[in-house]
């Protein structure tokens, strides 16, 4: 167990970093993997090696066995495991289950596309912010097929969702992607425990494309037949009698990873992320794309990828494909010659907190030049002072906001705790980077 205090001040680093640290488990695997486990028909019990252990794993984990699924975590492990044990009773088993998802987006809509596949009526629910973010798109999606009635218990397309269901029977639907890839993901997962074949034709654009890549992948990894026949057309066959595989490695966190990484641009020194690799499932990989364009040197090696740190300049970049990592090359940016631009990223006003608004105000309190626009941001470097930061509850601005404290006194993070939701440790990784090796 962690525990954090109210406040965190950040002490600026004494020399550059020269470390090299690991990260946990990816949480955009951890859940896919175990939803993908989940839908499996198990004669033999799966395993989960290197699962993340966090809130929002940890809301999935509790809402699978809310659902009468067997999930056992072992978080205790070395690496940390998560077993789903062989069953009998196929799909669902629960006919009627209120699912508490706190602040969990990949837990929300892709339990809200599971339990349609199950028969009975089904309630999900999180904090105040989830019922500020919007799912009606999907449950559009899946009103669309014949036996299933989704609904916005409000009536304003944001939880609590309310799912009543006789099992998913196939067919075609068309489906909204541009406010969350989410959507899409959780409807091809679940889609393999219809009684015929799904075929999904996206209306309109798609967000983080990089998902959606990962969630095949990782769907034809578990042997589940998912074809993309045409741009924005899925076909995903039913799976039935599909064992699924009994032991699943998870991916070091590749967000995660962009904070280490972003500590050596930012502080001229050199961090190695242990197990990262160029080709991973994760597009987040590709920020160091980025902070190459800024100036630094990355080395990819079979242990891992090392960032250099170098002369900073600012870059004008779409990060659509990497939004988790918005805030941290924000972050960066405020140490670079010259402004950045991060461009058509809209969709992050609807995370846990509107990430644009966010970031945008808090680098104002220290000292930054900030230009918001409806899909991104201008960071233009002015002379920074330390102050107190605020974080909304939302882990990606505490990680990132922590960064400028490496190198500007006073830098004080308001609710570290907030970590927890996808990294509980971080602030004792954080502090590796005064360590030199």
């Amino acid at each position: 167990m962690h525990t954090y205090p109210a406040q965190l001040e950040i002490a600026p680093l004494s020399a550059p970093p020269n470390c090299t640290v690991s990260v946990p488990g990816s949480k955009s695997i951890t859940n896919r993997a175990l939803v993908l486990a989940a839908v499996a028909d198990r004669d033999v019990s799966c395993r989960l090696v290197g699962a993340l252990r966090s809130e929002d794993t940890e809301v999935m984990v509790v809402a699978l066995q809310a659902l009468g699924i067997a999930v056992r975590p072992e978080w205790d492990t070395d690496p940390p495991t998560v077993v789903l044990s062989a069953q009998l009773v196929r799909g669902i088993p629960a006919e009627s289950a209120n699912l508490f998802v706190a602040n969990s987006g990949t837990t929300v809509r892709f339990l809200t596309a599971l339990v349609a596949t199950g028969t009975g009526e089904y309630r999900l629910d999180g904090i105040s912010r989830m019922r500020e973010r919007p799912i009606q798109d999907l449950l559009d999606a899946l009103n669309q097929f014949s036996g299933v009635r989704a609904t916005s218990a409000t009536g304003n397309g944001c939880p609590p969702v309310v799912i009543r269901s006789n099992g998913l029977p196939g067919g075609r639907v068309t489906l909204r992607a541009g406010v969350s890839s989410q959507f899409l993901s959780g409807l091809l997962m679940a889609a393999p425990a219809a009684a015929a074949p799904v075929e999904v034709v996206i209306d309109g654009p798609t967000v983080s494309e990089p998902y959606i890549d990962m969630t095949v992948a990782m769907m034809r990894q578990w042997g589940y037949e998912v074809n993309r026949p045409a741009a924005g057309r899925f076909m995903v066959s039913p799976h039935h009698g599909h064992p699924g595989v009994e032991q699943y490695r998870v991916e070091p966190d590749a967000s995660s990873a962009s904070y280490f990484f972003a500590a050596a641009a930012i502080a001229g020194g050199t961090v190695t992320v242990r197990d990262m690799q160029r080709d991973m499932l994760q597009g987040d990989v590709k920020f160091v794309e980025c902070l190459e364009q800024m100036g630094c040197r990355v080395e990819y090696t079979a242990d891992g990828i090392t960032v250099h740190g170098g002369s900073l300049r600012g870059i004008d970049v779409d990060m659509n494909a990497i939004s988790d990592t918005v805030m941290t090359l924000a972050a960066v940016a405020l140490f670079a010659d010259g402004p950045t631009t991060i461009r058509n990223v809209a969709h992050i006003r609807h995370k846990e907190t509107d990430r644009i608004a966010a970031v945008a105000t808090e680098l104002r309190k220290l000292g930054a030049e900030v230009d918001e626009f409806p899909d991104g941001l201008r960071i233009t470097p002015r002379p920074l002072t330390g102050c107190a930061v605020d974080t909304y509850n939302d882990h990606r601005m505490a990680m990132s906001l922590a960064l400028v404290g490496l190198k500007v006194p006073g830098v004080v993070i308001n609710n570290p705790g907030c970590v927890a939701k996808t990294y509980p440790g971080f602030w004792e990784d954080f502090e590796k980077l005064r360590t030199r090796v």
